[in-house]
């Protein structure tokens, strides 16, 4: 038997995507909205596969870090371009450290209608 938490963040930001030949290549923004699934065999003693109170404090931080902000100017969008897949991989390693054993998978959208996701293997 598995269990399954989700939990869904919004945040905005800015981006230019390198090297696109269209108009993502030039500065504009988005709402984006991330999904992060955790999945698990165990619960602890409270029933709980993971406490909410804790992936969304972990999540926010992350996201603190992504919102209001053009992410090509983070340290680590010097060198990846801030494609939703790239974000979702950032997002993803991040969550990781704090959840090793029950990430599975991130979402990023950068719309309503288009979405991009990274697990691992």
């Amino acid at each position: 038997m598995m269990y399954e938490v989700s939990l869904e963040e919004t945040f905005c930001s800015a981006h230019s995507l390198r090297n696109y030949p269209g108009l993502c290549q030039n500065v504009h923004g988005h709402t984006f909205r991330v999904k992060v699934e955790l999945v698990g065999e165990v619960l602890d003693g409270l029933g709980m596969l993971v406490d909410f109170v804790i992936l969304k404090r972990t999540l926010r931080e992350i996201l603190g870090e992504l919102d209001h902000r053009n992410i090509n100017d983070l340290f680590y969008f010097k060198t990846v371009n801030p494609t939703a897949e790239n974000l979702a991989r950032f997002i993803h390693s991040h969550i990781h450290e704090e959840f090793p054993e029950l990430l599975r998978r991130v979402t990023v959208w950068e719309s309503p209608e288009a979405s991009a996701s990274y697990t691992e293997p």
